[in-house]
């Protein structure tokens, strides 16, 4: 499919067996805090891109850290169907990295929430706008089988027009005194389904996408969505099979003052992102 496929901001197609990547649709507001705020589904910031999923033997990921698991305090937490507290167990779910992406999850329920969390993270970065890094991530935390087939994919959405109608040049970068925000927050994970070999998780995230800084015609607006991804244990660690959105829930809106374009770039830069872990 084409970016132009995609509907007004995160959302689109749905249905099984699909991937789906966040690629932001730019708004025509001509002022930092006065454009629309985009809602998900089909007014969302996500392009898909459909993948067919055919599972096969997977080979272990080159750069893994070193690190053992520590032993487990006591029973999993995630039992599919349950919520549990978003806290510290006995289990360490991340033992190493693939690149910047956090690789080694436990085989548990928790190994499963942690990836998909980190998961998410990474397909909602600014870096899936760059032709290098984008490719990187979606090797990193695809099943090898689709991995190939859905760099191809992504490569044909990712066009120059297309990035310059988000305001990007054909490098995926912002115009000079600009900062682009790509960013994914997962507030809390729930285990819908889980066997030694696969999981569906939902992950209930916020996220940020604009441009920021003076003169921006795209400024950095928040969405709320819930990501379903189905999980395959592939290779000696969980990697992602497909996934799906839905809008919400979405909290009723504060009364905080909106921070001028400036304010949000300076944060964007100045605070980094997580590692994510049950």
């Amino acid at each position: 499919m084409s970016p132009g496929d995609e509907h007004d901001s995160f959302g689109g197609v749905g249905g099984s067996g699909q991937t789906r990547t966040r690629l932001p649709e730019g708004n025509s507001g001509d002022v930092y805090g006065g454009a629309r705020r985009p809602v998900r589904s089909s007014r969302s910031l996500l392009t898909v891109v459909s993948v067919v999923v055919v599972l096969v033997a997977a080979i272990a990921f080159a750069n893994r850290g070193g690190g053992k698991p520590a032993d487990a305090a006591g029973a999993r937490s995630g039992t599919p169907g349950r919520t549990a507290p978003t806290s510290a167990t006995g289990v360490r779910p991340v033992t190493g990295k693939n690149g910047t992406i956090p690789t080694g999850y436990a085989h548990d329920d928790q190994g499963a929430q942690s990836a998909a969390t980190n998961f998410a993270v990474a397909l909602g970065s600014v870096e899936m706008f760059q032709n290098g890094p984008r490719q990187a991530i979606v090797r990193a935390i695809h099943d090898p089988a689709i991995a190939d087939g859905l760099v191809r994919q992504l490569d044909a959405a990712y066009t120059a027009d297309f990035l310059a109608g988000i305001g990007l040049d054909a490098n995926g970068a912002a115009p000079s005194g600009l900062t682009f925000v790509s960013r994914t927050i997962p507030v809390g994970t729930k285990v819908k389904d889980y066997t030694d070999t696969s999981a569906i998780v939902e992950v209930w995230c916020t996220g940020l996408v604009g441009l920021a800084g003076q003169g921006s015609t795209k400024p950095v607006t928040s969405t709320w969505f819930t990501l379903t991804e189905k999980l395959k244990w592939v290779g000696g660690d969980w990697r992602l099979e497909s996934s799906t959105q839905a809008e919400g829930p979405t909290p009723v809106n504060g009364d905080n003052r909106a921070s001028t374009a400036d304010e949000i770039a300076a944060a964007v830069e100045g605070y980094g992102g997580f590692t994510y872990a049950r």
